[in-house]
């Protein structure tokens, strides 16, 4: 088997082990998955400056997030059913960030609860939490978070109703899978997830069922989800969030500069420059565009956290350049944990880490927390969007 050399390779392991259904719910985007495609354009847009004769010995490309330290400036995203990646998954991941030195967020729709993982590692854990309509439910939520030790608390802003996710909904994507024809054709393609499933009892949504009243089976679990995202979270519910959560509070979903100001004055921690991984709004810029515009108008007040399109060491580098104190990965480390479980998660973390010591060493800096605007050769471009191939053979095919 030839060597895993990038998150390109994990990411084609992935694609082999795992059923088309989480695949597909990892690796894709909303509507015409526009966003999802330009975070990672924007990223290979940005072109470095390369010094020599520079004394690069000695080089560290360790952080402090959130006042804590970490081995490179990068957490683990929370992830929907990272568990259906791979068994136990949020339990592998979170393992296999502890042991490398940088924080892991656990979703609130993690398969995985929070009690599971608290059992399973020895470290503070972070969790992010999505604001639902049943408030009793969320205060709950917070309450069993602050329980098992979160180290902080990461408040999702971009997800008031659920974007158009068209994959997801041809997919038949639920958790547990739905016996249909077309779902136990893909399953008998995958003979190595399934038995590997089996041999796990963690096959839902953990933070909710046997945690809500009338939510026992899939069928009441799906309704109830359906319902509980609340349109009509606004700022005030960042108030609300924190008079029940006393530790750390990210803002994540950050992508405008209004909006930073206003989540700066709500005395957050930190604050995460986010599209949700062109998940949601399709359309919206990439991330890293919109970075160094919120890094400026807010940077030198807050803790600045940016995630979208982050597949290497390098990209890391140009988000720390361009005003990023720290980054998250969740597709770079999820390829990594559907390919080869914990391991892969490890290997994800390592690969990033190498790539960014390489990348760092040839612009000639030696530590991460000193790269900055100096970096990057001749500013940051905007390309022309990223046309999709299939796509664009599907609209051919119908005559669009």
């Amino acid at each position: 088997m030839a060597p895993i050399l990038t998150i390109e390779d994990l990411r084609l392991r992935h694609k082999r082990f795992t059923p088309k259904m989480f695949y597909d719910y990892a690796d894709s985007g909303s509507y015409t998955e526009g966003t999802y495609r330009e975070n990672e354009a924007a990223f290979a847009a940005i072109k470095l400056r390369q010094r020599v004769a520079r004394n690069i010995d000695h080089r560290d490309v360790s952080a402090t997030i959130l006042g804590r330290p970490a081995t490179i400036p990068v957490y683990l995203a929370p992830v929907g059913m990272t568990g259906m990646q791979h068994p136990d998954g949020e339990i592998l991941a979170a393992r296999a960030a502890e042991a490398f030195g940088v924080p892991f967020t656990l979703s609130t729709m993690s398969i995985c609860s929070l009690e599971d993982v608290k059992a399973a590692t020895t470290k503070p854990f972070w969790f992010q939490l999505y604001v639902m309509r049943d408030r009793g439910f969320v205060a709950d939520l917070i309450a069993r978070a602050k329980a098992v030790g979160c180290g902080a608390l990461v408040l999702t802003l971009d997800l008031q109703i659920l974007g158009q996710r068209h994959k997801d909904v041809r997919n038949g994507l639920s958790a547990p899978p739905k016996m249909t024809p077309q779902v136990i054709a893909d399953l008998v393609q995958h003979p190595a997830w399934c038995m590997k499933m089996l041999g796990t009892k963690r096959r839902s949504f953990g933070n909710i069922v046997g945690h809500v009243k009338g939510v026992d089976d899939l069928g009441s679990l799906s309704e109830w989800t359906a319902r509980q995202f609340d349109p009509s979270l606004d700022w005030s519910s960042v108030e609300w969030i924190k008079s029940h959560w006393d530790g750390p509070l990210i803002l994540k979903g950050i992508g405008d500069v209004e909006d930073a100001k206003i989540a700066l004055q709500t005395g957050a921690d930190a604050i995460t420059v986010s599209n949700h991984g062109g998940r949601q709004l399709d359309g919206a810029p990439a991330s890293i565009h919109m970075l160094p515009e919120i890094a400026e108008a807010v940077g030198d007040k807050i803790e600045i956290h940016m995630d979208g399109g982050i597949r290497s060491g390098q990209d890391v580098l140009k988000a720390m350049a361009l005003g990023a104190h720290a980054t998250s990965i969740g597709r770079a480390f999820i390829h990594g944990l559907g390919a080869m479980g914990e391991a892969g998660v490890t290997k994800a973390l390592e690969i990033i880490q190498r790539e960014l010591d390489t990348t760092m060493a040839l612009c000639g800096e030696t530590k991460i927390t000193e790269v900055g605007p100096h970096n990057i050769w001749g500013g940051v471009p905007h390309p022309a969007p990223v046309v999709d191939p299939d796509r664009e053979r599907g609209l051919a095919a119908v005559g669009a």
